[in-house]
């Protein structure tokens, strides 16, 4: 791109145009590569991919380390996440589950740290694990 510059000694390009990056603000002096493996991110995961950029300040490698090993999945609400985890990991006697406060419960977890969400739109909570 450069070399074929009509600009005599052109020395370096900017990135002006960030269409298709969602809510990520790509660096204008961003490398080619690093360009590249920001939108093969976000187009492998168009939903969370920007989000989860922005979220880890750009870091690429705790972007895809939260996607591929701490992603427990897109919820209606964190008490939907909070009820489904609870179910699955504890016997709860029938007569207890209408005392349970499902959308407390999960933001005493999210509070706690144990976990970390994404809201990428209406009823769509994409819940983390904080490991």
């Amino acid at each position: 791109m450069l070399a074929d510059s009509p600009e005599d000694f052109a020395e370096e390009y900017a990135i002006h145009d960030y269409e298709g990056f969602g809510n990520y603000a790509l660096s204008e002096y961003a490398g080619i590569e690093t360009a590249h493996e920001v939108a093969c991110l976000i187009a492998e995961y168009p939903d969370i991919g920007s989000e989860l950029l922005n979220h880890f300040d750009g870091d690429m490698e705790e972007a895809k380390t939260a996607i591929r090993e701490n992603y427990c999945g897109c919820y209606k609400s964190l008490a939907d996440y909070a009820q489904e985890w609870t179910e699955e990991t504890t016997q709860i006697p029938k007569d207890l589950t209408y005392y349970i406060d499902y959308e407390r419960m999960g933001w005493d977890i999210e509070m706690g740290g144990d976990i970390f969400t994404l809201e990428t739109g209406f009823e769509a909570v994409h819940v983390f694990w904080s490991r």
